[in-house]
């Protein structure tokens, strides 16, 4: 039986990915998963840390990503309501199933919305 990856391992290989394929595009990661002590969740907490804000986020773009397993991975209703004030404030979200399925929705991302903004700027 084929083992699935974990959303750490799905994560770290899309923006490994993400980062030869866009080198002039900046990705980072949002801290707000895992295993910690009380006293770092304290500590994280009261810096800003929020529960259920999106995995990455990809400035440039405007565009969050939440990483999920490619099976299993469900989201919470915090993530949901982060999904729903980030698009309500003009901000792009996706949610993706494993490395691949990232790939793939930034593909059509670009097609969808980079390619506009290319087409009003030099129009």
């Amino acid at each position: 039986m084929e083992r699935i990856r974990t959303e750490h391992e799905e994560q770290r290989e899309f923006v490994s990915w993400f980062r030869k394929s866009f080198p002039g595009t900046r990705i980072f990661a949002i801290p707000n998963g895992g295993a910690r002590t009380i006293t770092t969740a304290t500590r994280l907490k009261s810096e800003g840390v929020c529960r259920g804000v999106p995995d990455l986020f990809i400035p440039a773009w405007g565009l969050w990503v939440e990483m999920k397993r490619e099976k299993g991975g469900v989201l919470s209703q915090d993530q949901k309501d982060w999904i729903g004030y980030l698009e309500a404030n003009q901000y792009h979200c996706l949610v993706a199933k494993g490395c691949d399925d990232a790939k793939q929705q930034i593909g059509e991302f670009i097609l969808e919305h980079l390619d506009m903004e290319c087409e009003r700027t030099h129009n």
